[in-house]
Protein backbone atom coordinates (compact mmCIF):
# COMPACT_ATOMS: atom_id res chain seq x y z
CA UNK A 1 0.00 0.00 0.00
CA UNK A 2 1.67 3.17 -0.96
CA UNK A 3 0.58 6.56 -0.21
CA UNK A 4 1.94 8.71 -3.31
CA UNK A 5 1.50 6.37 -6.38
CA UNK A 6 3.03 3.56 -6.48
CA UNK A 7 6.46 3.54 -3.77
CA UNK A 8 6.72 6.50 -2.47
CA UNK A 9 7.20 7.08 1.89
CA UNK A 10 4.47 4.92 3.46
CA UNK A 11 4.36 1.48 1.97
CA UNK A 12 2.24 -0.23 4.86
CA UNK A 13 1.38 -3.10 3.20
CA UNK A 14 3.76 -3.66 0.72
CA UNK A 15 6.76 -2.11 2.66
CA UNK A 16 6.59 -2.10 6.24
CA UNK A 17 7.06 -5.33 8.68
CA UNK A 18 3.89 -4.37 10.53
CA UNK A 19 1.69 -4.96 7.93
CA UNK A 20 2.85 -8.17 7.66
CA UNK A 21 4.42 -9.45 10.51
CA UNK A 22 2.72 -11.25 13.30
CA UNK A 23 4.88 -11.30 16.89
CA UNK A 24 7.75 -13.57 16.95
CA UNK A 25 7.99 -13.53 13.65
CA UNK A 26 12.19 -14.45 12.83
CA UNK A 27 14.18 -13.05 10.01
CA UNK A 28 16.54 -15.57 8.03
CA UNK A 29 19.96 -14.04 8.61
CA UNK A 30 22.07 -13.10 5.36
CA UNK A 31 23.04 -16.46 3.25
CA UNK A 32 26.31 -16.27 1.44
CA UNK A 33 26.49 -15.14 -1.97
CA UNK A 34 27.50 -18.35 -4.54
CA UNK A 35 25.36 -18.55 -7.79
CA UNK A 36 26.03 -16.69 -11.00
CA UNK A 37 23.07 -15.73 -13.36
CA UNK A 38 23.50 -16.69 -16.68
CA UNK A 39 21.37 -14.57 -19.26
CA UNK A 40 18.88 -16.56 -21.48
CA UNK A 41 18.89 -15.91 -25.14
CA UNK A 42 15.65 -15.11 -24.94
CA UNK A 43 16.39 -11.84 -23.32
CA UNK A 44 15.28 -10.45 -19.47
CA UNK A 45 14.01 -7.36 -18.30
CA UNK A 46 16.32 -4.76 -16.10
CA UNK A 47 13.69 -1.96 -15.41
CA UNK A 48 13.57 0.63 -13.29
CA UNK A 49 10.57 2.74 -12.09
CA UNK A 50 10.80 6.81 -12.51
CA UNK A 51 7.66 7.78 -10.04
CA UNK A 52 6.15 11.16 -10.43
CA UNK A 53 3.95 11.84 -8.05
CA UNK A 54 4.64 13.91 -5.04
CA UNK A 55 7.88 14.17 -7.12
CA UNK A 56 9.37 11.01 -5.64
CA UNK A 57 11.81 10.52 -8.39
CA UNK A 58 11.62 12.76 -11.14
CA UNK A 59 11.40 15.93 -11.12
CA UNK A 60 12.81 15.90 -8.19
CA UNK A 61 10.69 19.32 -7.23
CA UNK A 62 8.42 21.56 -8.71
CA UNK A 63 8.72 24.11 -10.13
CA UNK A 64 12.28 23.76 -11.78
CA UNK A 65 12.91 24.89 -15.32
CA UNK A 66 11.74 23.13 -18.79
CA UNK A 67 15.30 22.93 -19.37
CA UNK A 68 16.19 20.96 -15.50
CA UNK A 69 13.48 18.86 -15.52
CA UNK A 70 15.11 17.25 -19.06
CA UNK A 71 18.25 17.57 -17.69
CA UNK A 72 17.35 15.44 -14.65
CA UNK A 73 15.44 13.24 -16.74
CA UNK A 74 18.23 12.29 -19.32
CA UNK A 75 20.20 12.00 -16.14
CA UNK A 76 18.25 9.25 -15.13
CA UNK A 77 17.87 7.37 -18.61
CA UNK A 78 22.09 7.60 -18.94
CA UNK A 79 22.17 5.88 -15.57
CA UNK A 80 19.68 2.97 -16.21
CA UNK A 81 22.27 2.72 -19.06
CA UNK A 82 25.51 2.38 -17.73
CA UNK A 83 23.85 0.15 -15.15
CA UNK A 84 23.29 -2.17 -18.29
CA UNK A 85 19.66 -1.68 -17.38
CA UNK A 86 17.04 -1.57 -21.05
CA UNK A 87 13.45 -0.12 -19.57
CA UNK A 88 12.02 2.73 -17.80
CA UNK A 89 8.60 2.85 -16.76
CA UNK A 90 7.91 6.67 -16.48
CA UNK A 91 4.40 7.44 -14.34
CA UNK A 92 2.93 9.76 -16.72
CA UNK A 93 -0.35 9.79 -15.41
CA UNK A 94 -0.29 9.96 -11.41
CA UNK A 95 -3.07 11.58 -10.28
CA UNK A 96 -5.89 11.45 -13.05
CA UNK A 97 -3.71 14.43 -14.78
CA UNK A 98 -0.63 13.98 -17.46
CA UNK A 99 2.98 14.89 -18.42
CA UNK A 100 2.02 15.00 -21.90
CA UNK A 101 -0.39 17.63 -23.54
CA UNK A 102 -3.38 15.58 -22.67
CA UNK A 103 -6.99 16.58 -24.64
CA UNK A 104 -8.83 14.73 -21.48
CA UNK A 105 -6.77 15.62 -18.45
CA UNK A 106 -5.00 18.28 -17.10
CA UNK A 107 -1.23 18.93 -16.58
CA UNK A 108 0.41 17.36 -13.91
CA UNK A 109 1.39 19.80 -11.16
CA UNK A 110 4.49 18.08 -10.49
CA UNK A 111 5.82 19.51 -12.92
CA UNK A 112 5.67 23.35 -12.29
CA UNK A 113 3.49 23.28 -8.89
CA UNK A 114 0.50 24.02 -10.55
CA UNK A 115 -1.90 21.82 -12.03
CA UNK A 116 -2.98 22.36 -15.69
CA UNK A 117 0.26 25.52 -16.06
CA UNK A 118 2.34 24.04 -19.03
CA UNK A 119 5.83 23.21 -18.73
CA UNK A 120 6.80 24.61 -22.10
CA UNK A 121 7.98 21.09 -23.14
CA UNK A 122 6.64 17.60 -23.58
CA UNK A 123 8.17 14.96 -21.31
CA UNK A 124 6.79 11.75 -22.23
CA UNK A 125 7.40 12.69 -25.83
CA UNK A 126 11.22 13.76 -24.56
CA UNK A 127 11.48 10.37 -22.64
CA UNK A 128 10.22 7.91 -25.28
CA UNK A 129 12.40 9.68 -28.05
CA UNK A 130 15.76 9.97 -25.69
CA UNK A 131 14.73 6.31 -24.05
CA UNK A 132 14.55 4.33 -27.61
CA UNK A 133 17.84 6.77 -28.74
CA UNK A 134 19.73 5.42 -25.60
CA UNK A 135 18.22 1.37 -26.57
CA UNK A 136 16.24 1.48 -23.85
CA UNK A 137 12.28 0.56 -23.76
CA UNK A 138 9.73 3.41 -22.34
CA UNK A 139 6.71 1.54 -20.42
CA UNK A 140 4.27 4.21 -19.93
CA UNK A 141 2.70 3.96 -16.77
CA UNK A 142 -0.60 4.89 -15.60
CA UNK A 143 -2.73 5.03 -12.46
CA UNK A 144 -6.09 4.51 -13.46
CA UNK A 145 -8.79 5.70 -10.31
CA UNK A 146 -6.43 7.73 -8.18
CA UNK A 147 -7.55 11.55 -8.57
CA UNK A 148 -5.63 13.18 -5.49
CA UNK A 149 -3.72 12.91 -2.77
CA UNK A 150 -6.38 14.98 -0.50
CA UNK A 151 -10.36 15.47 0.04
CA UNK A 152 -10.73 18.58 -1.33
CA UNK A 153 -12.01 19.01 -5.34
CA UNK A 154 -11.72 22.60 -5.00
CA UNK A 155 -7.86 22.30 -4.86
CA UNK A 156 -8.26 20.86 -8.14
CA UNK A 157 -8.34 23.26 -11.93
CA UNK A 158 -11.66 24.74 -12.84
CA UNK A 159 -11.59 22.55 -15.40
CA UNK A 160 -10.55 18.81 -14.00
CA UNK A 161 -12.67 16.39 -14.80
CA UNK A 162 -13.72 15.69 -11.50
CA UNK A 163 -14.38 18.77 -10.87
CA UNK A 164 -16.84 18.82 -14.18
CA UNK A 165 -18.42 15.33 -12.81
CA UNK A 166 -18.32 15.54 -9.45
CA UNK A 167 -20.60 12.38 -9.55
CA UNK A 168 -17.56 10.10 -10.63
CA UNK A 169 -15.52 11.00 -7.27
CA UNK A 170 -15.45 9.42 -3.90
CA UNK A 171 -13.40 10.39 -0.94
CA UNK A 172 -11.99 7.63 1.12
CA UNK A 173 -8.42 7.53 3.27
CA UNK A 174 -8.02 10.96 2.39
CA UNK A 175 -7.46 10.87 -1.07
CA UNK A 176 -10.66 11.53 -4.02
CA UNK A 177 -10.51 8.54 -6.24
CA UNK A 178 -13.08 7.48 -9.25
CA UNK A 179 -15.32 5.22 -8.89
CA UNK A 180 -14.95 2.33 -10.48
CA UNK A 181 -18.43 0.84 -10.62
CA UNK A 182 -19.26 3.47 -12.97
CA UNK A 183 -19.34 2.16 -16.49
CA UNK A 184 -18.40 6.39 -17.81
CA UNK A 185 -15.58 6.84 -15.36
CA UNK A 186 -14.23 3.13 -16.75
CA UNK A 187 -14.33 4.38 -20.48
CA UNK A 188 -13.04 7.82 -19.26
CA UNK A 189 -10.06 6.81 -17.93
CA UNK A 190 -9.41 4.16 -20.70
CA UNK A 191 -10.33 7.00 -23.32
CA UNK A 192 -7.36 9.22 -21.43
CA UNK A 193 -4.76 6.65 -21.41
CA UNK A 194 -5.68 5.34 -24.76
CA UNK A 195 -4.61 8.95 -26.39
CA UNK A 196 -0.60 8.72 -25.10
CA UNK A 197 -0.68 5.55 -26.27
CA UNK A 198 -1.76 6.51 -30.02
CA UNK A 199 0.13 9.54 -29.84
CA UNK A 200 3.47 8.41 -28.90
CA UNK A 201 5.76 5.50 -30.01
CA UNK A 202 5.52 3.67 -26.17
CA UNK A 203 6.90 0.22 -25.69
CA UNK A 204 4.13 -0.32 -23.38
CA UNK A 205 0.77 0.42 -20.92
CA UNK A 206 1.80 -0.17 -17.06
CA UNK A 207 -0.35 -0.36 -14.12
CA UNK A 208 0.23 -0.62 -10.93
CA UNK A 209 -0.94 -1.96 -7.52
CA UNK A 210 -4.17 0.68 -7.19
CA UNK A 211 -7.67 -0.78 -8.29
CA UNK A 212 -10.03 -0.22 -5.50
CA UNK A 213 -8.44 1.72 -2.71
CA UNK A 214 -5.84 -0.16 -0.09
CA UNK A 215 -8.47 -0.61 3.20
CA UNK A 216 -8.49 2.40 6.29
CA UNK A 217 -9.19 1.16 9.48
CA UNK A 218 -12.65 2.55 10.25
CA UNK A 219 -13.70 4.12 6.85
CA UNK A 220 -16.28 2.81 4.06
CA UNK A 221 -15.59 3.36 0.28
CA UNK A 222 -19.09 4.77 -0.82
CA UNK A 223 -20.13 3.10 -3.68
CA UNK A 224 -23.62 2.22 -2.32
CA UNK A 225 -25.17 3.71 -5.30
CA UNK A 226 -23.59 2.52 -8.17
CA UNK A 227 -24.32 -0.90 -5.92
CA UNK A 228 -27.60 -0.42 -6.29
CA UNK A 229 -27.69 0.44 -9.68
CA UNK A 230 -25.35 -2.04 -10.81
CA UNK A 231 -24.47 -4.78 -8.13
CA UNK A 232 -28.08 -6.74 -9.01
CA UNK A 233 -26.53 -10.04 -10.43
CA UNK A 234 -23.89 -10.65 -8.26
CA UNK A 235 -23.85 -12.18 -5.18
CA UNK A 236 -22.76 -9.59 -3.36
CA UNK A 237 -20.03 -6.55 -2.98
CA UNK A 238 -17.50 -7.89 -3.24
CA UNK A 239 -17.87 -10.20 -6.59
CA UNK A 240 -19.45 -6.93 -7.99
CA UNK A 241 -16.21 -4.81 -7.27
CA UNK A 242 -13.96 -7.33 -9.16
CA UNK A 243 -16.22 -7.54 -12.17
CA UNK A 244 -15.40 -4.27 -11.97
CA UNK A 245 -11.78 -4.30 -11.80
CA UNK A 246 -12.24 -7.36 -14.69
CA UNK A 247 -13.64 -5.44 -17.32
CA UNK A 248 -11.08 -2.15 -16.75
CA UNK A 249 -8.60 -4.60 -17.69
CA UNK A 250 -10.12 -7.20 -20.43
CA UNK A 251 -11.49 -3.77 -22.17
CA UNK A 252 -8.52 -1.68 -21.83
CA UNK A 253 -6.51 -4.88 -23.33
CA UNK A 254 -8.22 -5.07 -26.04
CA UNK A 255 -8.30 -1.69 -26.77
CA UNK A 256 -4.47 -1.41 -26.64
CA UNK A 257 -4.56 -4.01 -29.36
CA UNK A 258 -7.05 -2.45 -31.31
CA UNK A 259 -5.15 0.45 -31.62
CA UNK A 260 -1.57 -0.60 -31.79
CA UNK A 261 -0.79 -4.28 -31.42
CA UNK A 262 2.45 -4.20 -30.52
CA UNK A 263 2.21 -1.71 -27.51
CA UNK A 264 2.03 -4.30 -24.65
CA UNK A 265 0.16 -4.61 -21.46
CA UNK A 266 1.92 -4.96 -18.37
CA UNK A 267 0.46 -4.67 -14.59
CA UNK A 268 2.37 -4.64 -11.61
CA UNK A 269 0.00 -5.46 -8.43
CA UNK A 270 0.97 -6.27 -5.03
CA UNK A 271 2.84 -9.26 -4.54
CA UNK A 272 0.01 -11.65 -2.70
CA UNK A 273 -2.68 -12.51 -4.52
CA UNK A 274 -4.19 -14.56 -1.70
CA UNK A 275 -2.88 -16.77 1.47
CA UNK A 276 -2.80 -20.26 1.07
CA UNK A 277 -5.31 -19.77 4.44
CA UNK A 278 -7.63 -17.90 2.69
CA UNK A 279 -7.45 -20.00 -0.77
CA UNK A 280 -5.72 -23.33 -1.28
CA UNK A 281 -4.36 -21.69 -4.40
CA UNK A 282 -2.67 -18.91 -2.67
CA UNK A 283 0.88 -18.53 -1.70
CA UNK A 284 2.62 -19.87 1.41
CA UNK A 285 1.97 -16.02 3.16
CA UNK A 286 0.68 -14.51 6.12
CA UNK A 287 -0.23 -11.03 4.45
CA UNK A 288 -2.08 -8.42 6.13
CA UNK A 289 -3.12 -7.72 2.16
CA UNK A 290 -4.56 -9.97 -0.50
CA UNK A 291 -5.23 -8.49 -4.03
CA UNK A 292 -8.41 -10.28 -4.74
CA UNK A 293 -10.32 -9.52 -0.86
CA UNK A 294 -8.81 -6.21 -0.42
CA UNK A 295 -7.99 -4.08 -3.74
CA UNK A 296 -10.71 -6.40 -5.53
CA UNK A 297 -8.14 -7.22 -8.06
CA UNK A 298 -8.05 -10.98 -9.27
CA UNK A 299 -4.13 -11.00 -10.71
CA UNK A 300 -3.87 -14.67 -10.48
CA UNK A 301 -7.77 -14.68 -13.22
CA UNK A 302 -5.77 -12.00 -15.61
CA UNK A 303 -2.98 -14.14 -16.26
CA UNK A 304 -5.03 -17.38 -16.71
CA UNK A 305 -7.34 -15.48 -19.09
CA UNK A 306 -4.00 -14.16 -21.26
CA UNK A 307 -5.64 -10.73 -20.63
CA UNK A 308 -2.32 -8.81 -20.09
CA UNK A 309 0.95 -9.13 -21.68
CA UNK A 310 3.27 -9.25 -18.63
CA UNK A 311 2.49 -9.25 -14.82
CA UNK A 312 5.10 -7.78 -13.00
CA UNK A 313 4.12 -8.63 -9.09
CA UNK A 314 5.84 -6.17 -6.11
CA UNK A 315 7.97 -8.81 -4.29
CA UNK A 316 9.08 -5.99 -1.44
CA UNK A 317 10.26 -8.99 1.08
CA UNK A 318 13.62 -10.45 1.99
CA UNK A 319 14.16 -14.00 2.08
CA UNK A 320 13.31 -15.25 5.14
CA UNK A 321 10.16 -13.21 6.41
CA UNK A 322 7.68 -14.99 7.63
CA UNK A 323 4.94 -13.32 6.55
CA UNK A 324 6.09 -13.41 3.36
CA UNK A 325 9.01 -15.03 2.10
CA UNK A 326 10.07 -13.90 -1.51
CA UNK A 327 11.74 -17.40 -1.69
CA UNK A 328 7.64 -18.82 -1.54
CA UNK A 329 6.20 -16.07 -3.48
CA UNK A 330 8.57 -15.97 -6.51
CA UNK A 331 7.84 -19.91 -6.93
CA UNK A 332 4.21 -18.94 -6.62
CA UNK A 333 4.01 -17.06 -9.16
CA UNK A 334 6.76 -18.81 -11.26
CA UNK A 335 4.24 -21.34 -11.52
CA UNK A 336 0.86 -18.93 -11.89
CA UNK A 337 2.37 -18.01 -15.05
CA UNK A 338 3.82 -21.40 -16.53
CA UNK A 339 2.09 -22.32 -19.48
CA UNK A 340 -0.25 -18.94 -20.40
CA UNK A 341 2.56 -17.04 -22.61
CA UNK A 342 2.61 -14.14 -20.12
CA UNK A 343 5.99 -12.66 -19.02
CA UNK A 344 6.56 -12.67 -15.39
CA UNK A 345 8.74 -9.70 -14.43
CA UNK A 346 9.87 -9.32 -10.30
CA UNK A 347 9.17 -5.96 -8.73
CA UNK A 348 12.34 -5.65 -6.34
CA UNK A 349 12.54 -3.08 -3.07
CA UNK A 350 15.83 -1.67 -3.76
CA UNK A 351 14.35 1.18 -1.42
CA UNK A 352 14.66 -0.89 1.30
CA UNK A 353 18.37 -2.02 0.79
CA UNK A 354 19.96 -0.20 3.49
CA UNK A 355 17.11 1.66 5.18
CA UNK A 356 17.58 0.97 8.95
CA UNK A 357 14.03 0.42 9.23
CA UNK A 358 14.05 -2.34 7.59
CA UNK A 359 15.01 -6.09 8.70
CA UNK A 360 18.70 -7.04 8.80
CA UNK A 361 18.46 -8.88 5.46
CA UNK A 362 18.13 -5.37 3.95
CA UNK A 363 21.60 -4.25 5.44
CA UNK A 364 23.16 -6.94 3.68
CA UNK A 365 24.45 -5.53 0.21
CA UNK A 366 24.37 -9.10 -1.28
CA UNK A 367 19.98 -9.59 -0.66
CA UNK A 368 19.25 -8.51 -3.80
CA UNK A 369 21.44 -10.36 -5.58
CA UNK A 370 20.75 -13.82 -4.32
CA UNK A 371 16.92 -12.79 -4.94
CA UNK A 372 18.17 -13.47 -8.98
CA UNK A 373 19.97 -16.32 -7.84
CA UNK A 374 16.68 -17.83 -6.97
CA UNK A 375 14.77 -16.35 -10.20
CA UNK A 376 17.22 -18.06 -12.25
CA UNK A 377 16.44 -21.69 -11.13
CA UNK A 378 12.43 -20.20 -12.66
CA UNK A 379 12.80 -20.19 -16.34
CA UNK A 380 9.54 -18.59 -15.96
CA UNK A 381 11.04 -15.46 -14.75
CA UNK A 382 11.63 -12.67 -17.53
CA UNK A 383 13.66 -10.18 -15.46
CA UNK A 384 13.25 -7.33 -12.61
CA UNK A 385 12.51 -4.30 -12.08
CA UNK A 386 14.06 -1.89 -9.23
CA UNK A 387 11.93 0.69 -6.95
CA UNK A 388 12.86 3.68 -7.80
CA UNK A 389 15.22 5.81 -9.91
CA UNK A 390 16.44 7.72 -7.12
CA UNK A 391 17.40 4.66 -5.08
CA UNK A 392 19.25 3.28 -8.19
CA UNK A 393 21.10 7.02 -8.64
CA UNK A 394 22.12 7.01 -5.11
CA UNK A 395 22.91 3.26 -4.47
CA UNK A 396 22.83 3.47 -0.71
CA UNK A 397 24.76 0.48 0.24
CA UNK A 398 26.11 -0.60 -3.11
CA UNK A 399 23.38 -3.12 -3.62
CA UNK A 400 22.53 -2.16 -7.20
CA UNK A 401 26.40 -2.46 -7.69
CA UNK A 402 26.20 -5.71 -6.54
CA UNK A 403 23.30 -7.10 -8.79
CA UNK A 404 25.42 -5.26 -11.87
CA UNK A 405 27.93 -7.19 -11.06
CA UNK A 406 26.64 -10.20 -10.61
CA UNK A 407 24.41 -10.52 -12.96
CA UNK A 408 24.62 -7.42 -15.43
CA UNK A 409 27.71 -8.12 -16.53
CA UNK A 410 26.86 -7.37 -20.82
CA UNK A 411 23.63 -5.41 -22.12
CA UNK A 412 20.79 -7.92 -23.24
CA UNK A 413 17.67 -7.26 -25.05
CA UNK A 414 14.09 -6.85 -23.79
CA UNK A 415 12.05 -10.16 -23.88
CA UNK A 416 9.84 -9.80 -26.45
Amino acid sequence: MRRFGRRAFVLSAAGTVAALMTAGDAVAAPRRHTARRHTAAAGELRGVWISTVANVDWPSAPGLTAAAQQAELLDHLDRAVELRLNAVILQVRPTADALWPSPYEPWAQYLTGVQGKDPGWDPLGTAVREAHARGLELHAWFNPYRVANHTDPSRLVATHPARLHPEWVLPYGGKLYYNPGLPEVRTFVQDAMLDAVTRYDIDAVHWDDYFYPYPVAGQVFADDDAYARYGADFPNRAAWRRDNTDRLVRETADRIKAAKPGVRFGISPFGVWRNAATDPLGSDTRAGVQTYDDLHADTRKWVKEGWIDYICPQLYWNIGLAAADYAKLLPWWAETVRGTGIGLYVGEALHKAGDPAQPAAWQDPAELSRHLDLAAGHPEVGGHVYFSAKHVKADRIGAMARVVADHYQVRVRTPR
